[in-house]
């Protein structure tokens, strides 16, 4: 798991332009492309009202924002501008149509910000899939980066895809707090919204995040953060604290730790039980809440517990006399239990699984204490499985004891080596008789 902040000063003390870069590739036509002009219009205004606190149609406190779209090729559909309607009204003249070049859009968005001017400068760039046509991109975001520039991606799934790798290669580090993807059109306006946000507050300090992990994952390990300290107080809470984040220049700040499903249900699960955020300056925080898909092992118990015989006794009676029925191959000794996963079980295939047993003697030498052979059924899971075996059982009667020790017999330690040996049952394979034809 990953949380990352990125905080920045006050956008009315630290004038930023932003070039808003938008795909409007065939592959947005419909809802995506009008959920994304939607997103990008409440983008403007959330940076139109954080530099002047009025919503009166301009960008103030120096900062400015232009519209760069791309499909085949990249237009400037703006310069770096304050007029809130003009910038809007180029947003709603966009169509979609054509292939995406996103090395061009990196390029067109460069070229709008002034390299004398000493305001922050922001790429903001949007896009629903892969590149397709133009140069390389990676190379053209790394000479904006290197020039100073901070880029931000918003990923949309489409209909031909979309590399989160190379988002995470175009954005600024850390790709956690520079970089969001979302699998519905629907969404985009939050995610927009959140952007402009993060873009907009002001640096924090004292920040306290608190994190609980849902009661069906346990926390293994938390790694150093970039920033602050991170402590557990529980195997499902930690707490991570920074004394100041963004104050003089825009910064973020990292921390990994790991989790391990322990439930035994599987399913799409959250991850979050709650996380919570607060600082100094009273900044507003909102964290995604993460799903992940678990799938259990497949488990087979191929002996069944015996049968156990309920038993009373009256309060007043000193003994009870009762006939157990049989049992079979009854001496002192131990019983050796053992699980063991067959690995990469496809669909459809039953297992032969055979566990051998040997007991080493005093001298290396083995002697055979008893083989299984067992039937594992058939999966109809779509992919292959690993399939859990469990309660393997072996008696090792204590008269075979070969240990060699001179003490009492249900005390020796005893040496056992165990091997498993699997195959699929089911096969495709049709031996051919071969056909002559004279």
């Amino acid at each position: 798991m990953t949380l990352g902040l990125t905080a920045a000063p006050d956008i009315i003390t630290n004038p930023t332009d932003i070039a808003l870069v938008l795909d409007r590739s065939g592959s947005m036509t419909g809802t995506p492309l009008a959920n994304m002009k939607t997103g990008a219009k409440t983008f403007i205004d959330i940076i139109e009202e954080a530099t002047d606190g009025t919503a009166d149609g301009q960008i103030g406190s120096g900062s400015h924002i232009g519209i760069v779209s791309f499909a085949d090729t990249a237009t400037t559909d703006t310069q770096l501008i304050t007029s809130v309607d003009t910038l809007k009204n180029a947003v709603d003249s966009l169509t979609a149509g054509g292939s995406t070049n996103h090395a061009d859009a990196f390029t067109k968005a460069t070229e709008l910000f002034d390299p004398q001017s000493s305001n922050a400068k922001v790429i903001v760039m949007f896009t629903d899939g892969n590149t397709t046509t133009g140069a390389p991109p990676a190379p053209v975001a790394a000479a904006a980066r290197a020039q100073g520039i901070i880029i931000y991606c918003i990923g949309l799934i489409g209909s031909d895809g979309l590399d989160v790798n190379a988002l995470n290669d175009w954005a600024t580090d850390p790709s956690a707090t520079h970089v969001a993807v979302t699998p519905d059109a629907a969404e985009l306006e939050e995610l927009f919204a959140e952007l402009a946000a993060n873009i907009t507050n002001p640096g924090a300090t004292n920040i306290v995040i608190d994190e609980v992990i849902h009661p069906d994952f346990t926390i293994t390990s938390v790694l150093t953060p970039s920033k602050g300290t991170a402590t557990m107080s529980g195997s499902n809470t930690l707490q991570w604290t920074i004394p100041e984040l963004g104050v003089t220049a825009s910064e973020s700040a990292v921390l990994e730790f790991f989790i391990r499903h322990t439930a035994q249900t599987q399913g799409t699960k959250k991850v979050n039980e709650s996380i919570t955020y607060s600082d100094t300056e009273g900044n507003v925080v909102v964290f995604p809440d993460p799903t992940v898909a678990v799938e259990c092992n497949v488990v087979v118990n191929p002996e069944p517990c015996p049968v156990p015989v309920d038993l009373s006794v009256d309060g007043c009676s000193d003994s009870l006399l009762i006939d157990m029925g049989d049992t079979y191959l009854e001496s002192l000794g131990r019983i050796i239990q053992m699980d063991v996963t067959i690995k990469n079980v496809c669909r459809g295939k039953r297992v032969a699984l055979a566990a051998i047993l040997t007991e080493v003697g005093e001298n290396g030498m083995e002697y055979q204490r008893g083989m299984k052979a067992m039937t594992i059924p058939a999966h109809n899971y779509p992919t292959c499985r690993d399939i859990l075996v469990k309660c393997i059982k072996f008696v090792v009667p204590e008269d075979l004891d070969v240990s060699g020790a001179s003490t009492q017999a249900i005390c020796n330690q005893r040496n056992f080596k165990a091997r498993f040996i699997a195959h699929n049952i089911d096969t495709d394979y049709r031996c051919c008789e071969a056909v002559v034809t004279l």
